[in-house]
């Protein structure tokens, strides 16, 4: 009689990360699975048919309850006086969840802007260095950026920023995230 091999998966994940998962375990379990005593192959499955596609107007977001993130805006609490999208720029998806005990807020900011890569890291750049951020500027090429840098304030760098700047067909896309103190 030929083995079997099968995985229940409950997801409490977003669709496009549980598809993810999803894709991984099903790649794990097949890779595991042996075939039947008489040296026949073990059944295998197709691991897209398995895993549904994420619909246009599903939510990026991990539940519809979540209050530190927004789609298309900025999150409630984000720090415009540290982080203000330059003009003429869309924001895709925000952050900004406060941790009580330590006093930091991690923050998320994921943009798209027509401004060229330099004009959006300086629009960046200008007022974390007016509130006391140093920048350290990193190799973009090794990660196949346009631009990235890193900006610290305070002693230890607990307050750390990472910016990435991606440059396709004409269109900058930048990601900004980590922890500072408001």
């Amino acid at each position: 009689m030929p083995a079997r091999c099968g995985a229940t998966v409950a997801p409490v994940l977003p669709r496009a990360t549980a598809s993810v998962v999803l894709l991984a375990l099903v790649a794990v379990v097949t890779a595991g699975c042996t075939g039947g005593g008489d040296g026949s192959p073990a059944p295998t499955a197709s691991a897209t048919a398995a895993v549904p596609a994420p619909t246009p107007g599903e939510s990026l977001l991990p539940s519809p309850t979540s209050t530190g993130s927004a789609v298309g805006d900025l999150a409630p609490g984000f720090p415009t006086d540290l982080v203000s999208p330059p003009e003429g720029s869309e924001v895709l998806v925000s952050s900004a969840d406060t941790d009580d005990a330590s006093g930091l807020t991690t923050i998320s900011l994921n943009l798209r802007s027509p401004l060229s890569t330099d004009q959006l890291v300086e629009a960046v750049r200008e007022p974390l260095a007016a509130a006391g951020f140093a920048e350290t500027v990193q190799d973009p090429g090794a990660a196949g950026l346009a631009a990235s840098s890193t900006f610290t304030r305070g002693e230890g760098g607990v307050e750390l920023l990472t910016l990435g700047v991606l440059d396709r067909d004409g269109v900058r896309t930048l990601t900004l995230g980590g922890t500072v103190r408001l």
